[in-house]
């Protein structure tokens, strides 16, 4: 059975999404105030509550359920039962079953037993796992990084601005011990190397395996934040290389930083234990 926390004490990311109201506190209230992201048309705001729950709620619950499991506080192994969860979010069980379907293609969410006992549980975090996911994102990476290499000089010394700049912001927020930020500045630097190289297929196959890692790189800065520091050299070799124009020498460094990531990683959960899993 899941154990859902109270909102005051979820450790969120700057983007994350607020806690999602009950459906009595609903009425009344403009879109913008219960989207994911605080980002609704102001169009949408005089439309009925009925006609945008239709159309949001799965995305609320998904955003909800996500955010609780990427910090830890739907614990990897638990078990997933739709009544609780529209009992908690005080909403009907079909937008809840079209979020946990995202959930369970985007590695969240993983089913068990056979056909007459299946049930849906949140994904274990193991060091097969990771190892495997973190592979995966440093070829993925690494190819971007290339080609983010071969742009125009111009072009590459304005994005190793940005990447410098983001590389800073990480070691700020070390220094800060703020774990969220640590976080956000992590993943923004991945994925502007990503924006930068990528072309629309490399970058739909980034998104679609990146999301399952977000779990372990909390795991990651949270448990080890001395560790950082090295993050932030390998950082700094992957922008050298790519501002250089060296394209080979871009995806060596992207994969390079990858596999030690994976090997941090999997020290800790050597520490810690695999969780969810038996």
């Amino acid at each position: 059975m899941l154990h859902w926390p109270n909102a005051t004490h979820l450790r969120q990311p700057r983007r994350a999404c607020r806690e999602l109201p009950r459906a009595s506190e609903l009425a009344g209230t403009p879109a913008r105030s219960v989207t994911p992201h605080g980002g609704a048309d102001r169009a949408e705001a005089a439309a009925p509550v009925q006609r945008r729950a239709r159309g949001g709620s799965a995305e609320l619950v998904y955003h909800r359920v996500r955010e609780l499991i990427v910090w830890g506080r739907l614990a990897p192994g638990s078990r997933i039962i739709e009544t609780d969860i529209a009992a908690r979010l005080d909403i009907s069980r079909t937008p809840i079953r079209t979020a946990l379907h995202r959930l369970q293609q985007e590695g969240y969410i993983v089913s068990t037993g056979g056909r007459k006992e299946r049930r849906l549980i949140i994904a274990p975090l193991t060091q097969s796992d990771a190892r495997e996911l973190f592979e995966m994102v440093g070829a993925v990476e690494s190819l971007a990084a290339g080609r983010a290499a071969r742009a125009s000089p111009e072009e590459r010394e304005a994005l190793g601005d940005e990447l410098v700049a983001l590389n800073a912001e990480l070691v700020a927020a070390t220094h800060e011990s703020a774990a969220a930020r640590v976080f956000d500045a992590d993943m923004n630097l991945h994925r502007r190397i990503v924006e930068a190289g990528a072309g629309p297929r490399l970058r739909a196959l980034h998104e679609a395996i990146k999301p399952q890692t977000e779990r372990y790189i909390h795991l990651y800065t949270s448990s080890l934040p001395g560790e950082i520091a090295r993050s932030v050299e390998e950082h700094e070799l992957v922008i050298e290389r790519i501002t250089m124009g060296a394209a080979d020498g871009a995806r060596r460094a992207v994969q390079h930083h990858w596999r030690n990531a994976a090997a941090r990683l999997e020290r800790i959960i050597e520490v810690m234990g695999e969780r969810g899993s038996w």
